[in-house]
């Protein structure tokens, strides 16, 4: 639009300069096309007006002002200046609100039909009707040109606005992900160690005078917790897998340390059905003989594999482990069972984790999340356990099922889904 601003007074001037030599005007002509050219281009200088401001600033609506002065007067001295009109309608139209320019165009118009009719002969409806016509065009285009502006200005509002909406509420999701992660693994591991240190420190003071020897097992045994809950720590604080898993150590073998090591000690690092407890566990609840549950006799814990063994990704093994920890401390803990055993299946299309103890059992919850009912001893359920291992399989794409009764022993199952190999 500006090249033909440009174009189109250089043609007028030329042809006023071909068609009338040495006219007094002249000079007159020539001064007025370089003020209305000099005008012209301090227009971008200006700035346009912002869209959403409703009126222009003063210095702008004098800029204009000057160059539709300009113009006027050039076209009453030289009628063929009145070419220059089209692009002068843009330059309204950008600069006024759309009242004021529409009637800007109006008067441009006005002056382009007078000078057209000066020129011509005779009269021509050609000469009367198609300024009109051109200017209403014009109009039109850039009317058009505007709405579909703001349509798209309007668009990319809500396009960043929405991606900044979304932007924060990934962060609370990670924030709360990594919350759940952090839960659930202090609970299974942190917490579950020392919970068993507690115990045995506080058997070993009871018994201290009067069965000595028994009582530094004890004490040994706190201290190897001590030792594998500091090696958690570090791998948890690096966000490794765990430490049972480290050094290439499959899932199977980890099972199988796991059941001989909690079978040894009694202390292991997990529990029974917690109806409320971290990702591992089962029946988390409320004892104030703490100390007399480390003296309790251990589990005979057993280890069983089916099926071919098949690659599992790091976290289906990581959460699986995490899962028995959790359940053979809580068994060991509150549910009074003699006997664990933990069955590892390869099915093909899913791996399964089998925990099943024939300690006093309870009442399972009705859904996730939802507290479990009294277990036979009376005590209050509290705790993480349930809605975590939920949790856990969720993430996996698994399952977790539970079968237990009062009196009944209790299985925990979680499936884990694998991709098949084309």
């Amino acid at each position: 639009m500006h090249l033909a601003f440009f174009l189109l007074l250089g043609a007028s001037l030329s042809r006023f300069l071909i068609r009338h030599p040495g006219e007094p005007r002249t000079p007159w002509i020539i001064a007025l096309s370089l003020v209305l050219a000099l005008l012209y281009v301090l227009g971008p200088a200006l700035g346009s007006r912002p869209h959403d401001e409703p009126r222009p600033t003063a210095r702008r609506l004098l800029w204009l002002g000057a160059v539709v002065a300009t113009w006027v007067v050039l076209v009453l001295l030289a009628p063929s200046f009145a070419w220059c009109a089209v692009p002068l309608f843009y330059t309204g139209l950008r600069t006024l609100p759309a009242g004021a320019a529409s009637l800007l165009v109006g008067l441009l118009t006005v002056f382009v039909v007078v000078a057209q009719l000066r020129l011509s002969t005779g009269f021509d409806p050609n000469l009367v009707l198609a300024p009109p016509a051109v200017a209403a065009l014009a109009t039109a285009v850039f009317v058009h040109m505007e709405r579909q502006a703001a349509r798209q200005r309007a668009l990319i509002d809500d396009l960043i606005r929405t991606r900044r909406e979304l932007a924060a509420t990934e962060r609370r999701e990670g924030t709360l992900a990594e919350r759940q992660r952090l839960s659930m693994e202090i609970h299974d591991t942190l917490a579950q160690g020392l919970s068993s240190q507690q115990m045995l420190l506080q058997a070993a003071d009871r018994i201290w005078d009067s069965a000595p020897a028994t009582a530094r097992g004890h004490i040994r045994t706190a201290t190897e917790i001590t030792a594998r809950n500091l090696a958690e720590a570090r791998r948890f604080v690096h966000d490794l897998a765990p430490a049972d898993l480290a050094d290439g150590t499959s899932l199977p073998e980890a099972l199988r340390e796991l059941a001989t090591r909690t079978s040894e000690s009694g202390a292991g690092s997990g529990g029974a059905l917690d109806a409320g407890a971290g990702s591992g566990g089962a029946l988390d609840t409320t004892t104030a003989a703490a100390g007399a549950s480390a003296t309790r006799a251990a589990p005979s814990v057993r280890f069983h594999q089916d099926g071919t063994p098949a690659p599992l990704p790091d976290r289906v093994q990581s959460a699986l482990l995490r899962i028995a920890q959790g359940a053979l401390a809580n068994v060991r803990e509150h549910a009074a069972a003699t006997t664990v055993t933990l069955t590892l299946s390869y099915l093909g299309d899913q791996v399964v984790l089998d925990i099943a103890d024939d300690g006093r059992g309870f009442t399972p919850p009705s859904a996730p999340g939802a507290p479990a009912s009294p277990p036979a001893t009376g005590r209050r359920v509290r705790g993480h356990g349930l809605p975590a291992m939920h949790a856990r399989m969720r993430q996996l794409g698994g399952t977790l099922t539970i079968e237990s009764a009062p009196g009944e022993g209790t299985v925990l199952s979680a499936a884990v889904p694998l991709e098949r190999n084309p």
